[in-house]
């Protein structure tokens, strides 16, 4: 099985696990820091795994939400696939956390807490999902939003060969 055909239901679907976010408060700090990254980013990287590496590359607009939240929506795009994201990011005053949820076409949502060191909120996200052929799959991202910039790390494993696709795509303005 080629990158390509493993790719679009797995593998994307762990770099969309960028964001989206349950009811929140966020006080003047917290909403700065997310309101710092609105804006249009575009971002590219390899899908590396089985001896192959295939580029993609990534598209992600971040606005202003609703009360104290940011908005986003993304579309990554392979040779032979299209992912697109959407969510919300958010601080949740009473958990005092950071919380991002997100939702794609590929049928994979998520939720994932934030966690802030300084001016950095990193997420890391750790999920089961299903491939195309219905073998189970763990997929892991991890998202930092640090000075100004946007990393998205991801792995997929696939349960029933152990093969590893891996990517990192770091977004600019």
């Amino acid at each position: 099985m080629t990158i390509r055909s493993k790719m679009p239901a797995a593998g994307l679907a762990a770099l969309v696990a960028l964001f989206s976010v349950a009811p929140a408060v966020a006080g003047p700090k917290e909403l700065n820091v997310l309101t710092s990254y609105i804006g249009d980013w575009r971002g590219a990287g390899a899908l590396v795994g089985g001896g192959k590496s295939e580029p993609f590359t990534c598209r992600l607009s971040v606005a202003k939400g609703n009360a104290e939240k940011i908005n986003y929506t993304g579309r990554c795009s392979l040779v032979s696939a299209n992912l697109s994201i959407s969510g919300t990011i958010a601080f949740n005053d009473q958990a005092q956390r950071y919380e991002a949820a997100m939702s794609s076409n590929a049928g994979f949502t998520g939720l994932a807490v934030g966690r802030l060191q300084g001016e950095r909120i990193s997420f890391d996200l750790q999920e089961r999902d299903k491939d195309r052929s219905g073998s189970d799959v763990r997929i892991g991202s991890k998202i930092l939003l640090a000075n100004g910039d946007i990393t998205v790390d991801f792995e997929v494993e696939f349960n029933d060969s152990g093969e590893v696709l891996r990517a990192s795509v770091p977004f600019s303005q």
